[in-house]
């Protein structure tokens, strides 16, 4: 059985300060250990927060280059991120798409590169609004994730983790009905084959303690990818003991 994942995407928030202050808070609350939990901060506060995460939180990015090294102004390699402690990286998150212009195969080529670096790649899929009110969401879902298998295989995809994030959710206060995520988190567990049964598969969209139970609650949901709700830290150990009720 699949243990439950919550992971906290600080986005471009945070000081030195707030990552000894919300780590403080955040690593004495937290469920038993069937509840996996990490942290995403800005890259300038990676190691800080290693150091301050101790065993039972793991630290991972918010992105990162597709390329091993080289003059790439800015960026930030999958082995830099290993050096300093982290242990996965979120690639496609809807915002690198959507303001920057991270296209598909771009996508993929992030994701291999933290996987052959030692990283779990967290690769976000999801349709806008639009999209949605076209009926493409599951066909818009179905061509993310095939342009990663197209680039490692199905098996090494399978082998990472999914955050389904409905693009129109993200920020808006709108999250996707139970029903909803789970259609859409059945459908990626039934593309990537039989090795997705043990896929961890993520939601992500403005979870916050009074929907997590109920998207918990679906029987594909195996988390959430929290963004705003994860930088108040009485919200985002709430949303952890909500992901309890589905520990095996």
């Amino acid at each position: 059985m699949r243990a439950p994942l919550v992971v906290a995407n600080w986005k471009m928030h945070g000081s030195a300060r707030f990552v000894d202050a919300w780590f403080a808070q955040v690593g004495d609350r937290l469920p038993g250990p069937g509840v996996r939990v990490a942290a995403l901060p800005p890259f300038v506060y990676l190691a800080q927060a290693v150091a301050r995460a101790g065993g039972r939180i793991l630290v991972g990015a918010q992105d990162l280059c597709e390329h091993a090294e080289g003059a790439y102004t800015g960026e930030v390699s999958a082995a830099m991120l290993a050096d300093v402690g982290c242990a996965l990286v979120v690639v496609g998150h809807s915002e690198r798409r959507r303001l920057y212009g991270e296209d598909d195969r771009r996508v993929a080529a992030k994701f291999a590169v933290a996987q052959a670096a030692g990283l779990l790649p967290v690769l976000c899929v999801g349709e806008t609004a639009e999209e949605r009110a076209r009926g493409e969401t599951l066909a818009v879902v179905r061509r993310q994730l095939s342009a990663v298998a197209e680039r490692v295989g199905g098996k090494a995809l399978a082998r990472g983790l999914i955050a389904y994030e409905p693009v129109w959710a993200i920020g808006s206060g709108e999250t996707a009905t139970p029903a909803q995520a789970q259609e859409v988190h059945a459908a990626i567990r039934a593309a990537l084959g039989p090795a997705g049964e043990r896929t961890t598969i993520l939601y992500g969209g403005s979870v916050n303690p009074d929907n997590a139970p109920a998207l918990f609650a679906a029987p594909d949901v195996d988390g959430a990818l929290v963004g705003g709700a994860s930088l108040d830290p009485a919200q985002f150990v709430a949303i952890c003991h909500a992901a309890s009720e589905i520990a095996p």
